[in-house]
């Protein structure tokens, strides 16, 4: 028998009761990653306003386990109504702490969400050349492709 995993509270509660879960169908910023090993995926979309640069809305659609459905709703959480700036300060490790804790056999999970926020906003500025990217986009965005979760 496999052994049992226990959750925090309030990752049951994002699992259960997932927080701007859907889709934005005209979407400024899409981010789609996976984990090959574990099968989970997460996609953001994302509007922002142009000018402030404030992440007005953002919505999630996770196929995975709980703990990925929960630091998905989670980072949105922690997402909506930030610059890209404070954006972009979120790391997965404020993802685990905001869900009172992961199963170290499910950290990379909230790897999962770091990725697809950073995703999606590299996406943003995909599709609006004229704005500069911030260069910790850049370097984070790089950071995450070198880094495969840990399972």
């Amino acid at each position: 028998m496999p052994p049992t995993i226990e959750y925090s509270d309030s990752v049951l509660e994002h699992f259960r009761n997932p927080q701007n879960i859907g889709e934005i169908e005209d979407a400024d910023g899409r981010g789609e990653v996976g984990s090959p090993v574990c099968g989970d995926i997460m996609r953001i979309t994302l509007k922002v306003d142009d000018e402030t640069e404030v992440i007005h809305d953002i919505k999630f659609n996770t196929f995975g386990c709980g703990a990925a459905i929960a630091s998905s709703s989670v980072l949105t959480e922690l997402v909506k109504g930030k610059t890209i700036r404070e954006a972009l300060q979120i790391t997965n490790q404020d993802v685990v702490d905001e869900l009172g804790g992961l199963p170290s056999i499910k950290v990379h999970c909230s790897v999962l969400a770091e990725q697809a926020i950073v995703a999606a906003l590299r996406d943003y500025y995909d599709k609006h050349p004229k704005k500069e990217m911030p260069p910790e986009l850049a370097k984070k965005a790089q950071t995450l492709e070198e880094a495969e979760p840990q399972h």
